[in-house]
């Protein structure tokens, strides 16, 4: 009876050796549960953010342009990767194929594309508070369009670089079926930590350090001068508002490379890393995707008209696109 009974607890019964069952508990249903919510949170607040950069003409602008390629990765991450990652906790156990593609390739391909972003924020910032002069006429949208795209191209090629070996058919036909795990051997983790991590971080941090000496210097000759000239006020409110939008992403910044740190800690303890679904890692680095437009939505006024506005529909109504946000 008592076999019987831990029987009816697993979700399969062991294939072999390799292979571990998984308990269904009062515990493991409320993890599960949660993690579906925030889940659905990432969608839902992502979503909102594709929507409204991609409805609203006056949100058309080349920093926007980032955040949207920033907010779809995202937005992937919570459609694709965070379900996955769920399945493996749950009685569900996703193929090969579709843990190797939606889980690692994809999931890869997402973390490289977001760092990408943030490196393509941290110039845009750089280029608006350094060189104000000359900003219109550096980064236009057409370059951002294609910065952007060739930042998502990069990041497939890269992770397919990569993960060529996990994606052989030696992989495939591994006899365990609820496996989904990846073990990044120390020299490819230490490859991808200079990559993905290391030269990107160091970049937005030479970059953001520059923005904010450049900052503070700004606002002391501000408060050392008095501004009397109408032209002269409108130049500072300019001035406020890129300082504005600078502040907020690089909180966004911060929140990311926190987010991003533990994952790479195995690799400078030179070990091996075994990387899954219920990897804590993994789902810090995952819940980023959740923090982001949580972030918007507490410092972008603009994001929070448009969440009223799609929210009431008044979306729906001809010419909302002209709707002023700003």
């Amino acid at each position: 009876m008592v076999e019987t009974l831990e029987q009816v607890e697993l979700c399969i019964l062991p294939l072999n050796t390799s292979c571990i069952s998984m308990l269904v508990s009062p515990k493991a249903t409320f993890i599960k549960t949660l993690l579906y919510c925030i889940v659905l949170l990432t969608v839902m607040l992502n979503l909102l953010v594709v929507i409204s950069i991609s409805h609203f003409r006056q949100l058309h602008t080349t920093t926007n342009v980032f955040l949207l390629s920033l907010a779809v990765s995202d937005l992937l991450v919570g459609v694709a990767v965070m379900p996955t990652a769920v399945a493996q906790q749950s009685c569900w156990f996703p193929g090969k194929i579709t843990c190797a593609l939606l889980f690692f390739l994809l999931g890869f391909t997402l973390t490289s594309s977001s760092v990408g972003s943030m490196v393509l924020i941290s110039v845009d910032r750089y280029v608006a508070i350094c060189v104000p002069l000359h900003y219109s006429s550096m980064i236009t949208t057409k370059r951002a369009k294609i910065c952007v795209s060739l930042c998502w191209i990069c990041s497939v090629i890269y992770n397919l670089i990569m993960l060529k070996d996990h994606l052989s058919q030696k992989y495939m036909f591994n006899p365990c079926s609820q496996e989904c795990t990846l073990i990044i051997s120390y020299i490819s983790g230490v490859v991808d930590f200079i990559v993905t991590f290391f030269v990107p971080v160091t970049v937005i941090i030479v970059l953001y350090m520059r923005v904010f000496v450049v900052a503070v210097s700004q606002a002391r000759v501000m408060r050392s001068q008095a501004v009397a000239v109408k032209s002269r006020t409108q130049t500072v409110i300019v001035k406020k508002s890129e300082m504005r939008a600078a502040r907020t992403l690089g909180i966004v910044l911060l929140v990311f490379i926190v987010c991003l740190c533990p994952y790479y800690g195995p690799f400078l303890a030179a070990e091996d890393i075994a990387a899954d679904g219920s990897s804590a890692q993994i789902w810090l680095f995952s819940c980023n995707s959740t923090l982001n437009p949580l972030i918007y939505a507490l410092f972008y006024p603009w994001f929070r008209r448009a969440i009223k506005i799609i929210v009431s529909l008044q979306i729906m109504q001809p010419g909302s696109c002209k709707t002023k946000i700003m």
